[in-house]
């Protein structure tokens, strides 16, 4: 019921593409297909909408959609969700998008494209929907069969079609820009100034929609080179009317969600060298049975500390060990052996230039944070 009401029952993943089950329980069961009604809810429940002026929130996680797979595309996949409430300006649009846009220049894509609309709000969105009945109507038959069943309960999905006959044939649609109220039109302007203002690179296009019902006025997408036709990396919008359909007060909001798979499909595409594993900072070499418990303090003592630790657990030869250690790319080994044990002091070996030393063990989270030895006088006597 939540994705029916608050995604959109007319939405191709409402009608298509949810994971909807009966549990053991005898209660239905949905797996999440996207995060905005759900973040809403949350919201609502738990009486987080005043707690701010602007509430601004931020999740990743796994949505599951029963969809063709394609390049970037699982029936299992992860988004990064960015939500923002309580701001109907335009500065809040052009904030939003900015994040997105960065969020994607950061990570590393090229060829990357912004494209902006505005589809207006319940009061000069119906005529526009009307006359886009109409020139449906009057292309009935160049238009593939979802299209022709959209025609009557969501005409602005015809412009989501990704079908290349539909496509030619929405090119000569009317423009939802020419129908926007006064109070849209401005809106949308000052969006586009403050982007500008911004040196976000955008193009206006008229045909994105997106593919939810949920959303008013702007609406932007943002792509990038390697996905073939499905190359929409982010995608998002403002979506005012939800929190009141939800049974909220009025709640002015917006948000994106990014594709975490397409990203990390459109980087491989483009050759993007992702970082390689640069190892732990300590491994723990133990010799002998009486060494562990010393070895496992010490690696208690390190991980508090923030460090990545491993140590040995099988008992096997130090030769053998360091094999390990060099696995693991180890940044420095720490022994404990007989002589350790005796001493009360432990010996340390720098992995990359290969000198060893005998420490006390209070000393080593500062030699790790140095990452070498020192002679100077900052760590402890």
């Amino acid at each position: 019921e939540l994705f029916v009401k608050g995604t959109g029952e007319t939405t191709d993943i409402v009608e298509k593409e949810m994971y909807t089950f009966i549990d053991k329980g005898g209660r239905s069961v949905t797996l999440r297909p996207e995060g905005t009604p759900s973040v809403v809810r949350a919201c609502l429940e738990n009486g987080l909408f005043g707690q701010l002026p602007v509430l601004k929130l931020s999740y990743i996680g796994q949505m599951f959609r029963y969809d063709r797979p394609q390049a970037g595309r699982y029936r299992e996949f992860w988004q990064i969700g960015v939500e923002a409430f309580g701001s109907a300006d335009p500065s809040m649009d052009a904030e939003v998008i900015q994040l997105a846009y960065q969020l994607v220049t950061e990570v590393g894509l090229k060829g990357i494209s912004l494209e902006l609309n505005s589809i207006g709000c319940k009061r000069c969105r119906p005529r526009y929907v009307e006359d886009l009945r109409e020139f449906g109507k009057r292309h009935v038959d160049e238009l593939c069969g979802k299209c022709v069943e959209r025609i009557e309960r969501n005409p602005m999905r015809l412009l989501d079609c990704k079908e290349e006959r539909c496509r030619i044939v929405m090119k000569e649609a009317p423009v939802i820009l020419d129908y926007l109220c006064d109070e849209c039109a401005e809106h949308f302007a000052k969006v586009r100034e403050y982007l500008d203002l911004l040196d976000v690179p955008y193009a206006v296009n008229p045909r994105v929609v997106r593919g939810l019902d949920y959303y008013t006025r702007t609406v932007f997408e943002i792509t990038a080179e390697g996905l073939g036709a499905q190359n929409a990396v982010v995608g998002g919008g403002r979506y005012d009317d939800l929190v009141e359909l939800m049974g909220g007060k009025p709640t002015p909001a917006l948000g994106f969600a990014a594709g975490l798979d397409r990203i990390v499909a459109s980087l491989e595409a483009q050759g993007f060298e992702f970082p390689i594993d640069e190892g732990i900072d300590c491994f723990i070499a133990v010799l002998g049975r009486e060494a562990k418990p010393v070895a496992l303090k010490l690696a208690t003592s390190l991980r508090r500390e923030g460090f990545s630790v491993e140590m040995e657990h099988l008992g096997r030869s130090l030769r053998a060990q360091m094999k390990t250690a060099d696995k693991l790319k180890a940044r420095f080994t720490a022994m404990i052996g007989e002589d350790e044990l005796k001493s009360g002091r432990i010996t340390l070996r720098d992995m990359k230039s290969g000198e060893q030393r005998s420490v006390e063990e209070g000393e080593i989270p500062y030699i790790l944070r140095r990452g070498g030895f020192s002679d100077g006088a900052d760590a402890p006597s």
